[in-house]
């Protein structure tokens, strides 16, 4: 902080019959030196540079999610800063995708018509999976989805007995119900800092992965035998 004295003002009035003496007056005033704003930087190796989380999806209904795994894949931007770490992943694009949990007691089928009652008979972990050669870029790929995709992505997530859902089949349909995690299936890639950074990088390695969130729940669909 620095401190400045405005000019003094100062006013001799001389009145012999009262002998005054000299009256000053100073202003004191305070000004504040301007801040820079602080650049972006992080320490960890392989983390992706700071973004706005995407929203999350509406939880209001975790059950059949119409479509879930057939969205069109839509791009991910993150900004870019000449100031971060030398090597950082990206998500480049997401798209929705029900992780399911492929172990007994975990799917089922029945038909023609009618509707099927179903719960979790048996308790499980289902883990995300990278594709292959890429097995290191796991943990950098899941904290990067983390940050710019939704903040529920994690590692895995468990799977715990229970959860029993009822769903009507179609006249003549077979209905197939199918417990898995609501999460995403990202393309991601690595890149290495060149020159100040401000330009973007090299890349050094790029795949997809199915990321599961904490969100679990059953899926529905019909066929036709």
């Amino acid at each position: 902080m620095m401190i400045s004295l405005s000019p003094g003002r100062c006013r001799r009035e001389h009145r012999a019959a009262r002998g005054r003496n000299l009256l000053c007056f100073a202003a004191v005033s305070t000004a504040t030196a301007d801040e820079e704003a602080p650049t972006p930087s992080t320490a960890a190796s392989d983390q992706a540079a700071d973004a706005s989380p995407i929203a999350a999806e509406d939880t209001a209904e975790i059950n059949d999610r119409d479509g879930w795994d057939e969205n069109e894949t839509t791009s991910v931007v993150q900004p870019r800063f000449c100031d971060g770490p030398q090597t950082w992943i990206e998500i480049k694009s997401k798209t929705n995708y029900h992780l399911p949990s492929w172990w007994n007691g975990t799917k089922y089928k029945d038909g023609p018509g009618g509707s099927m009652t179903v719960s979790v008979l048996k308790s499980g972990t289902i883990s995300a999976e990278i594709s292959a050669g890429a097995e290191g870029e796991l943990k950098g790929v899941i904290w990067a989805a983390k940050a710019n995709v939704s903040g529920k992505i994690g590692g895995s997530v468990g799977v715990t007995t229970g959860h029993t859902y009822t769903h009507n089949i179609s006249r003549g349909k077979y209905g197939h119900l199918q417990y898995g995690s609501w999460g995403y299936k990202v393309s991601w890639a690595k890149y290495r800092r060149k020159g100040d950074g401000c330009h973007g990088g090299t890349l050094i390695n790029s795949g997809t992965a199915t990321l599961p969130t904490s969100e679990t729940g059953w899926k529905y669909w019909e066929s036709a035998s």
